[in-house]
């Protein structure tokens, strides 16, 4: 398929092969392609009124109106689907033609466009142009059904190939987002003499929790620490997976002579490592960083009083 857009169809993995099985697994055949190419003449004449009605319903509703605030996109985008929609009854299903819809999936993730208003604009175009089809063939009404089914074909199957780039495109930012995030600096902060925190925020999978443990017992060592707070509270969801990190740092930190304990779980949590079974039976928990950080300092031998002397209530 050497003349697709080769990054998005390299991305999408829509090779000439593929392209193929789609087509044949939609049943798109010598017969749907005369009845296009039959249509295509009236199908060129109604393009632009079809596509005018199609952006008044858009534009009729504050969601999708949204996306087309400027007069000079909203023509933009007009012309292009006009050409679009009159390549539909080309009959002409090419590399080229599996380029151009992959570069529409590709433009619309970039918009941010939700894909119910993208199915929603299909339906209402194929509702509108159902009744230019019967119309169109209201002398020969048994033509109308089977033109109708063909045209159906082909916009699943271009549905189908939009779809994949729209798909592909927002896999690769969750991707990039993710790889962020892995980046995220955590640092190891010292309190006091013999007192570390280390606040954790982002998810964590295997390559993290390997750097946020090597993070740690460095600072152990060069902090001479005696006690480590980790803090949880912004690590968006705790899971077995998480929770078995977890437990591994905390009896690294304990080979290293450190006491390590665990803030930031909330009742959710807590409930939830409790049905999965994780054994924290050997790690201490405070619910939350002040609890965790003056836990610490009593365990240090640190006694916070007033100015008068006397302790602070609890």
């Amino acid at each position: 398929m050497a003349d697709v857009a080769r990054p998005l169809s390299k991305e999408a993995g829509i090779t000439e092969e593929e392209f193929a099985r789609r087509k044949d697994y939609l049943e798109i055949g010598p017969d749907d392609i005369d009845r296009l190419k039959r249509m295509n003449e009236f199908a060129q004449e109604y393009a632009v009124p079809v596509i005018d009605e199609f952006y008044r319903h858009i534009m009729s509703h504050d969601e999708s109106a949204a996306f087309f605030r400027d007069p000079r996109v909203l023509e933009r985008v007009k012309r292009l689907q006009v050409e679009y929609f009159k390549r539909l009854t080309t009959g002409e299903f090419d590399a080229a033609y599996a380029e151009n819809r992959l570069r529409i999936g590709a433009v619309h993730e970039a918009v941010d466009l939700p894909t119910k208003l993208y199915l929603g604009s299909y339906a209402f175009y194929l509702r509108t142009v159902a009744a230019k089809i019967r119309e169109a063939y209201r002398e020969t009404p048994e033509r109308v059904l089977d033109s109708f089914l063909s045209l159906l074909k082909v916009v699943f199957l271009d549905i189908g190939l939009a779809m994949d780039t729209y798909l592909v495109r927002r896999e690769r930012t969750i991707r990039h987002q993710e790889e962020a995030l892995r980046e995220l600096f955590t640092p190891v902060l010292q309190v006091r003499p013999g007192l570390l925190i280390m606040p954790i925020i982002g998810p964590i999978d295997s390559q993290r929790a390997r750097r946020l443990t090597e993070q740690l017992l460095a600072g152990i060592r060069q902090n001479r620490a005696r006690v480590v707070v980790i803090d949880i509270t912004g690590v968006p969801s705790v899971d077995s997976r998480v929770a078995n990190h977890l437990v591994q740092t905390v009896q690294a930190c304990r080979l290293m002579g450190a006491r390590a304990m665990l803030t930031g779980l909330t009742a959710e949590v807590a409930q939830t490592l409790v049905n999965i079974g994780v054994n924290l039976a050997n790690v201490n928990t405070v619910g939350d960083l002040q609890g965790g950080i003056e836990e610490a300092e009593r365990l240090l031998g640190y006694r916070v009083t007033r100015e008068d002397g006397t302790p602070p209530r609890g």
